[in-house]
């Protein structure tokens, strides 16, 4: 059957950013990590499920407000993105993003490591 489930995107990523993300022209850098997000979806999908997709496979369909797990989105105020940008941060042009796919049983350390070794070390 079908659920709706949110995951832990409040817990574990509601706020990722940097410090320069969130200082004036923030947003272009906003940008630029999601940019490099997008280059690695399977490695992010691994680390934010500890059954290695099989949660995220069930959860993320692409209706009840998730993105598909096959396809790599982003926008503002798009909760049914993979990446939502808050409108609040596309006004003000800085803050942060929501990556909305980790599970609910995600380890929040795995997934902060997975998205600093990418967004921060070009990993």
């Amino acid at each position: 059957g079908q659920w709706y489930q949110r995951g832990v995107r409040e817990a574990v990523v509601s706020t990722q950013s940097t410090g320069a993300m969130r200082q004036d022209g923030g947003y272009d850098k906003i940008i630029e990590a999601i940019k490099l997000m997008e280059k690695k979806p399977l490695e992010h999908i691994m680390e934010y499920d500890p059954t290695g997709g099989d949660d995220n496979r069930r959860r993320l369909t692409g209706q009840h407000e998730t993105a598909s797990i096959d396809e790599f989105s982003y926008g503002v105020a798009h909760r049914g993105a993979s990446i939502r940008i808050p409108r609040q941060v596309d006004n003000d042009k800085k803050g942060y993003f929501e990556d909305r796919r980790p599970s609910s049983n995600a380890d929040p350390y795995s997934v902060t490591n997975r998205i600093v070794m990418t967004i921060c070390l070009g990993e």
